[in-house]
């Protein structure tokens, strides 16, 4: 069996909180943690339809209760921003989606990595700073570690991992979008979880030449 990695960043993570109270590292752990409860204890449902079925035949779900974890902790991290009313719901929604997100992705080796590294590029580039990358900067290094194992297909992500690399996605959106801004991530975030709840990300991507190249960049197969 492939280590699963997001160990390694839980681990990580927690370190870093040893350092001080910061509520983006709180968040990440959080969906890291409740990542590793999909991991250690997921039945056979797939998907935001097969949990909430689940759930309706009285049946215990991860799935569901990752959801509702993720809320409230996305709830607890947006907070602190001094948001209110719609621009804390939309914030709160962001860091939610991307956690989840970053399970969509990681179905082949590296996704969730690249876009993270995609998502950061941006952020940084538009700012001209790393100062983006302030908030999560403990945890960098390890998803550059993670990226090189994964792709080599040494290692896996699991759940943990890979939400935990979402909602990095999430805080720096979060932390660098203007509310604007926010709300057209939002929009597409629901785009995508939507459409990969009724059909294959991979095979959309694939559709796209510049997507299947950089899905590709580094993977062994």
């Amino acid at each position: 069996m492939l280590f699963p990695l997001g160990i390694l960043l839980l681990a990580v993570g927690g370190l870093a909180l040893t350092a001080g109270l910061n509520r983006w590292l709180v968040f990440l752990c959080g969906v890291g943690y409740l990542g590793l409860l999909d991991d250690l204890a997921g039945g056979s449902a797939r998907g935001w339809r097969e949990h909430g079925l689940a759930v309706t035949r009285g049946e215990l779900s991860t799935g569901a209760i990752k959801a509702a974890g993720t809320l409230a902790l996305a709830a607890y991290a947006a907070a602190g921003d001094g948001a209110s009313g719609a621009g804390l719901i939309i914030e709160v929604l962001v860091l939610a989606l991307t956690a989840h997100l970053g399970n969509l992705l990681d179905t082949r080796p590296g996704r969730p990595e690249k876009a993270f590294a995609l998502t950061a590029a941006v952020v940084c580039l538009a700012s001209w700073s790393l100062a983006p990358l302030g908030p999560i900067a403990p945890v960098i290094p390890a998803v550059g570690l993670c990226a090189w194992l994964t792709l080599g297909e040494w290692a896996m992500l699991g759940d943990t991992g890979a939400s935990l690399i979402g909602g990095m996605i999430g805080v720096l959106l979060v932390t660098t979008l203007s509310p604007l801004g926010l709300a057209l991530a939002l929009a597409v975030l629901a785009a995508i979880s939507l459409y990969g709840e009724f059909r294959s990300i991979s095979a959309a991507i694939e559709r796209v030449p510049p997507l299947q190249r950089l899905d590709s960049l580094g993977r062994v197969n």
